[in-house]
């Protein structure tokens, strides 16, 4: 996989990019090492990098950087277990390598948008633009979880109110140790 490409893809033509997709085989150990562990790193550096220019502490930074990187992989794993559960209750089908394809592309608004928080204030901006990854899931989520077009956006929904609970205690799970 070509990682510029499959970005370019997935953020432009979603439709086209969801379809070549699907066939794909859903390998943990390739998506985590080729596509999240580059990806993901965008948030947690230009955070680390917009509070410390702030004037935080570097030890505390480098920590929460850390921690909040590795709770990303928890988060789009335990999002794709949550997918993968949920589509029969949506007249999907159970498929946990198409369950976590859908849940790591569909995180790629949200991680490059991270370049935001090299200006803290303008994190917010990060946030907005990662909402467009809801619409990617809910592309992608009739062509691999098979789900009902009608039915894909409850499916949607319920899957993206779990993950804003996983958010929330990510969230404070790094505010309580400091990166504030």
């Amino acid at each position: 996989m070509d990682l510029v490409k499959r970005v370019k893809g997935i953020l432009l033509t979603p439709k086209t990019e969801w379809q070549a997709i699907e066939p794909e085989p859903g390998d943990p150990a390739y998506l985590f090492t080729n596509y999240v562990a580059i990806l993901a790193a965008i948030p947690a550096v230009c955070r680390f990098i917009g509070m410390t220019i702030l004037g935080r502490s570097v030890v505390g930074g480098v920590v929460s950087a850390i921690v909040y990187y590795v709770l990303t992989f928890v988060m789009v794993y335990v999002m794709a277990l949550i997918a993968d559960a949920l589509a029969p209750s949506f007249g999907g089908h159970k498929n946990q390598p198409n369950a976590l394809k859908l849940t790591v592309y569909s995180m790629t608004p949200a991680w490059l948008a991270g370049v935001f928080w090299l200006i803290p204030r303008l994190g917010i901006l990060g946030l907005i633009l990662g909402l467009y990854g809801l619409y990617l899931f809910w592309l992608g989520a009739p062509t691999l979880m098979k789900t009902p077009a009608e039915k894909s956006v409850l499916y949607t929904a319920a899957v993206v109110v779990c993950g804003i609970v996983i958010s929330v205690v990510i969230f404070a799970i790094v505010h309580a140790i400091g990166w504030r």
